[in-house]
């Protein structure tokens, strides 16, 4: 009896564990429609920076198939 009734309070404390997470809600990214552009072969030279900012004012950084390049929003 004893082991049962302490096997009974590990199973509720593991879902008192689960529980107190809670239920998040993703945040999306507001879209970029920016990046739905086809990227030209000269784009691959405007590299982002590490931070994944661009010089220009008017460029967003887009993941391409030449790496993460600024472009034009």
């Amino acid at each position: 009896m004893p082991t049962q009734a302490l096997l009974l309070i590990l199973l509720l404390c593991m879902l008192l564990l689960q529980v107190q997470g809670g239920y998040h809600e993703l945040k999306r990214k507001p879209s970029q429609k920016a990046c739905e552009k086809k990227p030209s072969m000269d784009l691959c030279s405007n590299h982002c920076s590490y931070f994944l900012k661009c010089p220009e004012a008017n460029a967003i950084c887009c993941p391409t198939f030449c790496g993460n390049v600024c472009m034009s929003r």
